[in-house]
Parts: C-alpha cells; structure tokens; sequence
C-alpha cells in the first residue's frame, strides 16, 4: 500500500507554515493566501474581487492570459482600456505611462511578468512604478516568472502577485497562491460585486482563516499537493532562489544561443531582453510544421520539455520549456542535439555556442 494512503490530516500549521514560505519566496509581508486549485483560480478570484461596474482597468496584452484577463474584466462590468503589443516583444513602461495619461479614470491594473506561451517577459519593476505613482492597483500573473525571474512584490508595489507551483517551481499544478496587499484587501471589501460565500472569494479566506488567526482551515485542503508545493518550496530554499533564477538563466541563454547556429529555426522573440527565462519560443520557417518537429524531437527523445504553440501558433511556434529540473545543461544539450538531427545538422557547433552561453550566464550570475 502507498505510504501516502495513510497520511494524517494536514494541519492547519502546516498549511499556514507553507503560506509563510510563499511569502518569503514572493518577497513579501502582505497576506498571502494557498488556494486549492490551479492558478487560473486566484487570478479570476482577484479580477473579480477588484474589479466592478464604474471601475476602470488598463489590460495589458502581451499573450493569450492578458487577452482572457480582459474577458473577465468585462464581465465584470469594468470598463476596459487594452494595450497590446506584439506577442513577440515586451510592453514598456512609457507605453503604460502614455495608456494611464489618456485614460485617467484607470483604477486596476492587469499585467503578465512572463507569457511561457509566447516565451516574452516584461519589465514589471519599471511599469510598477508607473502604475503605483498613478494611484491604480496592481495584479500581475507571476505564475511563469517565479523562480525563474525576481520577483520582488512588496518593493515593486505589486499589489495583488499570483503564483503557481508547476513552471518554474518545478512543483505541483493542482495549488496555487495569491499575495494581497492592504491597499487591494480595501478595494475588495469595499466593492459589493466582490465574490463572497464563494470559491471564488478571497474575503472567504481572508475572515476565516487569516483574520481567524489561521487555526482552524475552513476547507479540507488538496493535502498530496499542499505537501508537495512544500517540498517544493524546501527545495529552492535549500538550493537557494539566486541559484535556481541563475539556472533558469543559463538554461534560456544556451537554448537560444544554440538555436542561432541550427540557423533553421529562430528565437521567436528576438530581442534577448524580452526574452523569458522559463521557456524558450523558436519560430519555424513557413514550411516546416512545428507541431511536426514537436512530434519527431519526441519520437528522438521522449523526454525533452518542447511542444507546438497553442492554438493559432501550432504551426509556427516551437516551446522549448525550462520548468524547474529541466533547465539544466543536459536537457539544453539533448534538446540541441534532437533538433540538429531532427533538421539534418551536425550539431556540434550549436552545442559550443550553448556550453559557451551557459558558462557566461552561470558567470555573470555568479
């Protein structure tokens, strides 16, 4: 019989002892909420608790979970103010500058740190500012970027910061965690659209479990996942987060240097700068299927962490992911070598470019 079949219920200290390592993990001193589900979970419990009819939200779409942030701040009632950019380039904070200057009435703001589906990141740190000296709130989707980037939430001024475990972290999907600033607990209690008695209602969680003094847990917990997003966190912590964010570094910088002596296939976001640590995009020529070099890179090597793009990119975008063990110089090397035989290349140069590209970023972190 499994060991974990007999497991004794997860306390409520142990839950609470977990949420104060997402809190350190999040660079934070604000509430942070464990919610039981996947990270889409607190991301539209945070939307919903802060947005309403007579506010006013700037979206910022760099990716598909900006446009479905969009969706749901209108059906909030929210009155909606877009900025896309190109989903091969990042947003810049004079570009929120100038949306947040047109549109004064902007309370909410809504914002991805890394699109792992598109493979770009964006400057949070500057557009914080931004948007902080402007009085708005802050929601930013941290789920990509988090042990792969900085993420430095209360000196950023990032008012509501969601998580998941399963990118980066390397750790579960079925968890996931939302930090909540004093400034976005008072938006949420004061708007009377706010979720309540519901799953989706971070006021639930706040009255009766963190006001509560966190002793007794209001719902039975996703125990295999809270202990496994626990040894997760353990994990990094012995690690330590510098070196796992340095891993995540070097992982995109190979890939993305190799990739560039394969010449067949690109960066899809070409600009290192905006490129994200987590997952490295490639862009395949208009006759080469990349949902077809997804499926022949398996059949070379079932466990390299690439797939085809979603939806309309799957037959022009190849995702090589760089989630938690994953990015290390090994699966760099064996997803290089599969891509030069897979392309018809000797890869030998493209994996000096990478040994070479590792060593520099492993460097410069040091």
């Amino acid at each position: 019989m499994s060991p974990f079949l007999d497991l004794p219920p997860l306390s409520a200290a142990t839950f609470a002892a977990i949420e104060d390592q997402v809190a350190a993990l999040l660079h934070t001193t604000a509430d942070v909420i464990v919610t039981q589900g996947e990270a889409l979970l607190p991301l539209e419990a945070a939307i919903r608790g802060a947005a309403h009819p007579g506010s006013t939200a700037l979206n910022i779409v760099t990716g598909p979970y900006g446009q479905t942030f969009g969706n749901w701040l209108r059906d909030c009632g929210a009155t909606v103010v877009d900025l896309a950019v190109p989903f091969d380039s990042a947003v810049t904070a004079g570009q929120v500058a100038e949306a947040l200057a047109a549109h004064p009435a902007i309370d909410f703001v809504s914002l991805v740190h890394a699109e792992a589906a598109t493979g770009n990141t964006n400057p949070v740190a500057e557009i914080a500012g931004v948007v902080r000296e402007h009085g708005a709130l802050l929601m930013l989707d941290a789920v990509a970027s988090v042990a792969a980037e900085p993420l430095l939430t209360d000196a950023w001024g990032v008012d509501l910061c969601v998580i998941g475990g399963q990118k980066a972290m390397g750790g579960p999907a079925g968890v996931s965690a939302v930090s909540v600033s004093g400034r976005a607990w008072e938006r949420i209690a004061a708007n009377p659209a706010a979720p309540r008695r519901s799953y989706l209602s971070l006021l639930d969680w706040k009255e009766r479990w963190t006001d509560a003094g966190r002793a007794v847990l209001p719902h039975a917990p996703a125990q295999l996942e809270m202990l496994a997003l626990g040894a997760c966190l353990d994990r990094i912590a012995a690690a330590g987060l510098p070196t796992v964010i340095a891993r995540h570094r070097a992982a995109a910088a190979a890939t993305r240097a190799g990739v560039r002596v394969l010449d067949t296939v690109t960066p899809f976001v070409p600009d290192d700068a905006h490129a994200a640590p987590v997952a490295t995009t490639l862009r395949t020529p208009a006759d080469l299927s990349a949902a077809g070099l997804a499926a022949e890179l398996l059949r070379l090597d079932p466990a390299l962490p690439v797939q085809p793009g979603g939806g309309a990119l799957a037959g022009s975008m190849l995702r090589v992911n760089h989630y938690g063990t994953a990015a290390s110089v090994d699966t760099v090397r064996a997803t290089l070598t599969a891509l030069g035989s897979a392309l018809g290349t000797d890869p030998a140069a493209a994996l000096k470019a990478a040994d070479t590209a590792w060593e520099a970023a492993a460097h410069a972190s040091a």
